[in-house]
């Protein structure tokens, strides 16, 4: 009994291990596809002065709050820039159901993504049409045709402005009651963080906040995609001198973003190399109480002629099966963790994992845990190889 319990416990052990590690394995493979993904070709990032951080994945990951507002103006001066190629404005700030309210030129979905159909519908083309990313239109049961109205601000401040309304709060309220915005379009499942944002035109701002006068308007950020590499380092030093204004490297800002994850996993690996000397250790343990425990049926095999090299390979079998049996457990588990808690990390953070994708990595997750579990069991069967057969029936 008492083995058997132990034999359970290593298989447990040994399958919560490798589940942990696939885990790490998918959600890293997702986070730098995600960055792969994430800004397409816009090199460049303008917008008010703050975080730079803070204001790629404002823009391009939709979380977290923007830096601030930059005058419209700015759009039309890079837009007339030799150096730009394409350059798209945004505006930002409202929300559906805690999904982010984008306005954006509805060019900039062939820019980014190709020439790609859209699921359902078309492109908005006039102020209160919509199209909404996949996830939306999954999670919010949102279809074309649909109506609804937005929100202000972002929705983990709604708690916030509740407890502190204002009368400015109660008109912005108001003028979010009266717009209405209308489903034209579905996009296909593009796995970034566009899936869940819905996009419409760029005025839409200025209409639902009365800032529709030409000196009122404002922009988000700007997306900028520059002709050539020089180019994207003289644009930036030009609008780097700008009062209130920054332009910064997208994709140094995702590298540092990733590389600041994969510092913050080193401590979860540490603690699953830890858990992989347990389970191996478990292994060893496990096996050690089937010697003891069969003790007698191995001196009975050892009798009637069964040689100590057929007596070691059944023991290391032995353990070579529960390490199989975990490796298996923890496999399915890792996966299945993932499959279930890829929509809350999606909607967290806008990662897209891909819980059935065999990472390359986890071929030789599989091979090591093969060789862990043999090297575990060599150490009790070699006891057993060099024990005298008379010796084995001794209590």
């Amino acid at each position: 009994m008492y083995r058997k319990t132990l034999s359970l416990l290593t298989i447990i052990s040994v399958s919560l291990t490798v589940a942990l590690v696939v885990i790490l394995m998918l959600a890293k493979a997702g986070i730098e596809e995600g960055a792969a993904k994430g800004y397409g070709p816009f090199e460049l990032t303008v917008g008010a002065k703050g975080s730079e951080s803070q204001l790629v994945l404002n823009s391009l990951y939709h979380v977290g709050t923007p830096t601030g507002n930059i005058p419209h103006p700015i759009l039309e001066k890079l837009q007339s820039n030799k150096e730009v190629d394409k350059a798209f404005a945004m505006t930002t700030g409202d929300n559906y159901n805690g999904y982010p309210i984008v306005g954006i030129e509805p060019a900039y979905f062939p820019v980014r993504y190709g020439e790609r159909s859209l699921a359902k519908g078309r492109l908005y083309n006039q102020l209160g049409e919509v199209v909404i990313g996949s996830h939306v239109a999954k999670m919010a049961s949102l279809k074309v045709g649909d109506t609804f109205k937005g929100g202000h601000g972002l929705v983990e401040h709604h708690e916030a402005e509740e407890m502190e309304h204002s009368d400015h709060d109660a008109e912005e309220e108001e003028a979010h009651s009266q717009f209405i915005y209308t489903v034209v379009g579905i996009l296909p499942t593009l796995n970034s963080a566009d899936d869940r944002a819905l996009f419409t035109t760029l005025d839409y701002a200025w209409k639902v906040h009365h800032n529709e006068k030409a000196e009122q308007q404002e922009i988000t950020a700007i997306l900028v995609k520059p002709k050539s590499l020089g180019g994207t380092q003289a644009i930036k030093l030009e609008y780097d001198k700008l009062n209130n204004i920054q332009a910064v490297y997208t994709s140094k800002v995702v590298a540092d973003v990733v590389n600041m994850v994969d510092r913050g996993t080193e401590l979860i690996t540490v603690v699953t190399v830890l858990c992989i000397l347990l389970a191996t250790i478990s292994i060893a343990l496990s096996l050690v109480a089937a010697i003891h425990e069969k003790q007698k049926d191995v001196g009975l095999l050892r009798l009637i002629g069964k040689s100590a090299s057929f007596i070691w390979v059944t023991l290391i079998g032995e353990g070579l099966l529960i390490t199989t049996i975990g490796l298996v457990l923890g496999v399915f588990i890792g996966h299945l963790g993932c499959y279930l808690g890829s929509n809350m990390m999606f909607e967290f953070s806008g990662i897209h994992i891909n819980a059935f994708a065999i990472e390359a990595t986890e071929l030789y997750l599989v091979a090591g845990t093969i060789v862990l579990g043999i090297l575990a069991s060599v150490g009790p069967a070699y006891r057993v190889y060099k024990v005298e057969t008379l010796q084995l029936f001794r209590s």
